[in-house]
């Protein structure tokens, strides 16, 4: 007896799945369970004798922690703090304020971040940061990341903004409140779960970022996380996979735990306004 068409279509699918969601489980099965094997290797295995001395070693290592913990942290949460206040701001304004050529105005922006980036405009913006003195500076660094994410995400918030309702804000003006009291009190508490999906956006993208700091950056008490990975390789080059293993498995921990934390502290329901 022959099977329908769609039967074996979505057999087929439920194949197809089943093939990707395995490519994409087993690298995160082996960083679960690499870290804790005595000689771990690229197979995915669980560990005969789990142990904890490959997480010692990475915490031993003065320079991979003060990376981890101290460098990146700087970066990653100064560069979310200001891309998420600018783009909140800024797509405001471009939102409720009538400019000649607004929308050509955002529109050239996302053009040009997506064209001129990476290693393409390392060069220039190496000379820019040296211009201004800041080479090796976390200001440097976080002030490069700011201007690259800061175009997408004044093109999400003005999305964004443009869905709130202006009633809200004309009411709080007619009751009296003022410019920055109408800021504060209705347009900031209906904007969080946007503000809060620009932070952790910008927070994911410099944490992992290796270009712009391995450039931009000397002293190796300023490097981040990233840069701090070739600290677990021997001298012929070869990584300790144990080690390099237990550190990436910390490495991720900083972004897993902000992740839940603001999704159970305001959730990333991206609407505006207010929900019915």
């Amino acid at each position: 007896m022959n099977l329908p068409k769609y039967v074996l279509a979505r057999i087929g699918f439920y194949v197809f799945v089943v093939i990707v969601a395995t490519a994409f489980a087993l690298p995160l099965l082996w960083l679960l369970l690499a870290p804790f094997g005595r000689q771990a290797t690229l197979a995915v295995r669980i560990p005969s004798e789990p142990t904890l001395a490959n997480f010692v070693s990475v915490f031993r290592n003065a320079f991979a922690m003060r990376a981890l913990f101290v460098n990146s942290i700087i970066q990653a949460v100064g560069a979310m703090l200001l891309i998420t206040a600018v783009a909140t701001l800024t797509a405001y304004s471009l939102s409720r304020i009538r400019l000649p050529g607004r929308d050509m105005f955002v529109y050239m922006l996302i053009l040009f971040s997506s064209v001129v980036t990476g290693s393409a405009a390392m060069v220039p913006i190496f000379l820019l940061i040296f211009e201004l003195g800041l080479i090796d500076s976390h200001t440097g660094v976080i002030l490069v990341f700011t201007g690259g994410l800061l175009p997408v995400a004044i093109f999400i918030m003005r999305d964004f903004m443009q869905s709130l309702p202006k009633s809200y804000e004309e009411s709080a003006l007619v009751n009296g409140a003022s410019t920055l009291q109408m800021l504060r009190h209705v347009v900031l508490p209906l904007t969080r779960p946007g503000m809060m999906v620009i932070g952790i956006w910008a927070f994911v993208n410099v944490w992992g970022s290796f270009l712009i700091p391995f450039i931009l950056l000397r002293s190796p008490d300023r490097m981040p996380a990233a840069t701090a990975t070739y600290s677990f390789y021997t001298e012929a080059g070869t990584p300790v996979i144990t080690l390099v293993s237990a550190y990436a498995l910390l490495y991720i921990l900083p972004v897993l735990a902000l992740y839940l934390f603001v999704n159970w502290r305001y959730g990333f329901q991206f609407f505006g306004g207010i929900k019915s």
